[in-house]
């Protein structure tokens, strides 16, 4: 194989792939970045054995071939080559790679290619989604999902879609995100898949630098794959039973108390300085007031009063300050409705005007 390519391209399409390189396989194949030149141009992809990532390089190919880099080394020494064209030669005797660029020589080990995961196959006619609006509603969901692999079926978000809507639903037994968005003209099919909720981020980030229009969606057999222009994600789907999001939701709400939601912000972040090692974040609602307050012993405490539309016996309820706080930001429109039941049951946060979206937040049991 031998190529030549500008050096800002390489580094570009570089950038994009090496976020699928694994750090921490025990594969040293899924640690390398597979460069596939032929008459028809250059493919880079990498993949760490769960998510995948495939883009296009422009180049000039001599010699078709593959060859497998590693992922890392290859990203960190074109961002440091100096001259603008990039010369890229295997030299099979040598077992390496050379590359070339202005004065500047290296040789780089190859890794097992044969090793290296084959990505999965086109199936057919994918079903298309509005970029902007795949990307807008995993912002909002995506979050929700939980970290902890012990439970992986929380790791992922359940993406729905039918006719006109798609709906996506995470969480983590903490809190719950679900969003409804509309979907002009559909998208050709039929969706329901757990995928995994940083797959997803992935894809929301290369969406909104792409700029494109719609994203093309394929459901293989335990894969997902998307395209975007003209770079590929392909992600194995979660199994498992996600839970039953409907019946988590509260049928009906005792208070429903509406905020000026960039208040509601500022005051829950200043007070939340002092809501340190698992401290909650106490809201008080007396009539036509809400007292925002936290406490931790041998830091501090704070608190602050803010106007709130609320009548009835007063309630103190405790939650976790950063869900709290980033349940409030994923609200849209200059109120927020909070709803509650009790202290011990949960909240939930949505916008005044409809319930597209939907921000349930178990509370904390606060000590008197």
């Amino acid at each position: 194989m031998k190529l030549t390519t500008k050096r800002d391209e390489l580094t570009s399409k570089l950038s994009v792939v090496s976020r699928a390189v694994s750090t921490r396989a025990n594969t040293q194949a899924l640690a390398g970045i597979l460069l596939a030149a032929t008459e028809n141009g250059v493919l880079l992809s990498a993949t760490d054995g769960e998510m995948g990532l495939r883009t296009e390089l422009e180049a000039n190919v001599s010699a078709p071939g593959s060859v497998l880099l590693p992922g890392r080394l290859l990203s960190e020494l074109a961002r440091s080559l100096g001259d603008s064209d990039v010369e890229i030669e295997v030299r099979d005797a040598e077992n390496d790679v050379e590359i070339r660029s202005g004065g500047s020589s290296f040789h780089l080990r190859t890794l097992a290619a044969e090793d290296f995961p084959k990505f999965p196959e086109d199936a057919g006619e994918p079903m298309r989604i509005p970029a902007q609006a795949l990307a807008e509603t995993i912002e909002l969901v995506a979050g929700a999902a939980s970290r902890d692999d012990m439970r992986p079926v929380l790791t992922g978000v359940l993406v729905t879609a039918s006719g006109e809507e798609m709906t996506m639903v995470a969480t983590d037994s903490y809190r719950l995100a679900v969003k409804r968005t509309a979907l002009e003209g559909g998208i050709g099919g039929d969706l329901e898949a757990n995928i995994p909720a940083r797959a997803l981020r992935e894809l929301s980030r290369i969406v909104s630098a792409d700029e494109r229009d719609e994203v093309a969606v394929s459901l293989l057999t335990n894969q997902a794959v998307f395209k975007v222009g003209a770079i590929t994600l392909n992600t194995r789907l979660i199994e498992g039973q996600f839970p039953n999001f409907r019946q988590l939701l509260p049928e009906s709400y005792e208070h429903d108390v509406r905020l000026p939601r960039a208040e509601f912000i500022e005051v829950t972040r200043r007070v939340s300085q002092l809501a340190q090692r698992n401290a909650p974040l106490r809201l008080s609602f007396s009539e036509g007031e809400l007292q925002v307050s936290a406490s931790t012993p041998d830091v501090g405490d704070a608190e602050e009063t803010m106007p709130a539309v609320f009548e009835g016996e007063p309630l103190e309820i405790g939650f976790n300050p950063e869900f709290l706080r980033e349940g409030i930001e994923s609200v849209t429109g200059d109120e927020v409705m909070l709803r509650l039941i009790s202290p011990l049951r949960p909240g939930l946060l949505q916008p005044v005007d409809n319930d597209d979206f939907r921000y349930l937040v178990m509370p904390i049991r606060l000590n008197v």
